[in-house]
């Protein structure tokens, strides 16, 4: 059920940039919704009306908020969870129109906006218009959309004026984009120490499922195996990607997804590795080599530097390992050269 919570003039619901799964309805009282124009970087204030929900884009699509909701005078607003508002917007007609105009009217903004920075004027300033569009999303921690229109510059203009400035906040927004999957996953495997991040509902999601063998799949995938226990990993993971993408052994590809990983780690390209076996488990939550997969994160983390996310994912591992499994005994080793590097 919706939680209806109190908030007192002058709180903030939440701040620009938050990462949260919570949706909300304005009760009663005032509410200010303050972003920036995506043009002119200029502060806009929106008021929400009583009945109107706000969070929804964001919380549905799991990305940092892009406004912040400050509370003009004592409010009432109504808090719902992912699924709580699903089952709301599911059983009530009104309220689906309601969505679509809202996003309507946002979508027809953010094209005029669009428009003004690529559409008109030289080509020239349609160059720096793009940039400035994947510089406004990374400035604002939105990384996923902050890759595309990035990308899209540095494919459309691979010697512009801000093809290196491109390139730069294109790795970085690439890294942020690994860190932000991370954090949903260690979320929702149940960390206690990610206080303001609170899982979202999964969507539906596949398993890997024993059916008719590909023998040309399994050759390929255990000669990718040897090539691997012969530290020839560029070689293997060649052939893992190749069995993935054909998919002609639903057992196989699933595997072959988890060692592409492993070999990503063992290549050093410890970002992409991240990436990879994150989309890995939420894709295959009941994957066999789950538990070894979030060691890799690990890792992965480890060869990063970043000890805190390492050591955070072991000690997810050793709470989901039985003491006598292999990867909780080499959890168990990592934690120790981990304390050892810190002392």
């Amino acid at each position: 059920m919706p939680k209806a919570t109190q908030y007192k003039t002058n709180s903030v619901i939440y701040f620009q940039g938050d990462v949260g799964d919570k949706i909300f309805i304005l009760k009663a009282g005032k509410v200010l919704s303050k972003s920036n124009d995506i043009e002119t970087k200029e502060e806009i204030n929106e008021l929400v009306a009583p009945g109107e929900f706000f969070g929804v884009k964001s919380a549905l699509g799991r990305y940092p908020r892009d406004e912040t909701a400050l509370v003009l005078s004592d409010s009432e607003v109504l808090v719902f969870t992912v699924p709580e508002f699903e089952q709301l917007v599911l059983s009530n007609t009104r309220i689906i129109m309601k969505m679509l105009k809202v996003f309507s009217n946002q979508l027809r903004r953010m094209h005029g906006k669009v428009q003004n920075l690529i559409g008109h004027g030289t080509a020239k300033d349609a160059e720096a218009g793009l940039y400035s569009i994947g510089e406004y999303y990374f400035t604002n921690r939105q990384y996923k959309p902050a890759v595309h229109a990035l990308t899209r510059y540095l494919t459309l203009y691979p010697s512009g004026r801000y093809a290196a400035q491109a390139s730069d906040l294109a790795r970085k927004a690439g890294q942020g984009v690994a860190q932000s999957d991370s954090t949903a996953l260690f979320a929702a495997a149940g960390a206690d120490d990610e206080p303001d991040f609170r899982p979202p509902t999964p969507a539906p999601v596949a398993t890997p499922v024993a059916g008719p063998s590909d023998p040309s799949a399994a050759k390929g995938f255990f000669e990718a195996v040897a090539l691997a226990n012969q530290e020839k990993y560029l070689e293997a993971f060649k052939i893992f990607q190749k069995i993935v993408t054909t998919n002609a052994d639903p057992e196989h590809s699933a595997k072959s997804e988890f060692e592409m990983g492993r070999c990503l780690v063992f290549l050093t390209k410890y970002d992409e590795a991240v990436k990879h076996l994150t989309a890995l488990i939420q894709k295959y939550p009941k994957h066999p080599d789950l538990k070894d997969a979030l060691y890799f994160i690990g890792r992965s983390y480890q060869g990063k530097n970043d000890m805190t996310w390492a050591r955070n994912f072991f000690q997810k591992i050793l709470n989901l390992a039985a003491e006598d499994e292999p990867v909780a005994i080499k959890t168990r080793k990592a934690l120790k050269e981990l304390e050892g590097a810190k002392a």
